[in-house]
């Protein structure tokens, strides 16, 4: 599903003294993906890159639902019980997908396309008319309709029509592979970005402990909730400032009273389905997440209905992770 991006600025001014820094940005997935390179050679830093994002383009090709014959295409217009064959990327991200479903007992759902397009599209003539498309997208909701068969690298779906969107995961997946092939160009001193909402540190500079960042409250860009320092980690953020961003998949109702969501996990497909979930769960539930999955931290900012005022929880051991400061 889109997501509406929270402010997630790195830190320009702590930069400045680093030799050797090369920056280079692509357009992808509505969004500017961009890779920040040490390394004294510019025009070997500029060809791993552009291969780095040669493999975001190829990706985004298999992914996305709004491209015509991409994997996730064919299979939203595959009928029940037919088993189609995939790509390797589009086999491991619902897998991956269907991994998150089950951790968040439901709150993050791949197959949200039908309710996303219920609620962005036009309105309906009466509300009565409203939940009757609702609960019928409700019916074709469920990535538990989804399964996999790892030998055959099939997917064969459990209900029809099924609308998967993997815009809640796909940034993620797409910075965890794009980090592989740095790592193949024996680049390691690097940080990668997709539209300052989906963050992946690699190894920092020598002469630093970590690649810094900020977090801000997406309704008041100078309040800073945090600084983080990153090494082998990534954060990614969910934010709601209006519309219907982002549904709750189990109630098919949009989120309301939080403003936005972080999560910091080892990977970035995990961080960017986390951040989505984290808009969605409860507190509770929440906390129940982190005390489950050591890696994982949370922030939620919730916005008190009365008041307007915001509150900023915590959840995970940051302490111990050294990146709350």
């Amino acid at each position: 599903m889109p997501k509406s991006q929270p402010e997630m600025s790195l830190i320009e001014v702590s930069w400045t003294s680093i030799p050797n820094l090369r920056r280079f940005t692509h357009e992808a997935m509505a969004t500017t993906f961009e890779i920040i390179i040490c390394n004294d050679n510019v025009n070997y830093a500029r060809q791993a890159a552009n291969a780095a994002f040669s493999e975001l383009e190829r990706i985004e090709q298999e992914l996305s639902r709004f491209i015509e014959n991409s994997d996730i295409s064919r299979i939203n217009n595959l009928a029940a019980g037919q088993p189609l064959k995939i790509g390797l990327d589009t086999f491991d991200c619902l897998n991956l997908g269907v991994q998150m479903y089950v951790q968040t007992k439901g709150a993050f759902d791949i197959t949200m396309g039908s309710l996303v397009d219920r609620w962005l599209g036009k309105r309906e003539v009466t509300r009565r008319h409203v939940q009757e498309r609702l609960n019928l997208a409700l019916e074709q909701t469920g990535a538990n309709l989804i399964q996999l068969d790892e030998d055959e690298h099939t997917v064969t779906l459990l209900a029809s029509p099924l609308r998967i969107d993997l815009g809640g995961i796909g940034k993620g997946y797409a910075l965890d592979q794009m980090a592989e092939f740095l790592h193949e160009w024996s680049i390691d001193t690097a940080l990668l970005h997709g539209g300052y909402s989906s963050v992946l540190a690699l190894d920092p500079p020598a002469e630093m402990e970590g690649w810094p960042l900020t977090l801000s409250n997406p309704a008041n860009r100078k309040q800073t909730l945090a600084h983080l320092s990153l090494r082998r980690r990534a954060v990614s953020g969910s934010g709601l400032l209006k519309g219907p961003h982002i549904i709750d998949p189990r109630t098919a109702q949009p989120v309301e009273g939080k403003r936005a969501a972080w999560a910091c996990a080892n990977s970035a497909v995990v961080a960017d389905a986390l951040s989505t979930a984290f808009m969605i769960m409860t507190p509770s539930e929440v906390e129940h997440y982190c005390r489950l999955h050591k890696n994982v931290l949370a922030m939620v900012v919730v916005t008190d209905s009365q008041s307007q005022k915001d509150k900023v929880s915590h959840f995970g051991q940051w302490k111990k992770h050294e990146l709350f400061k």
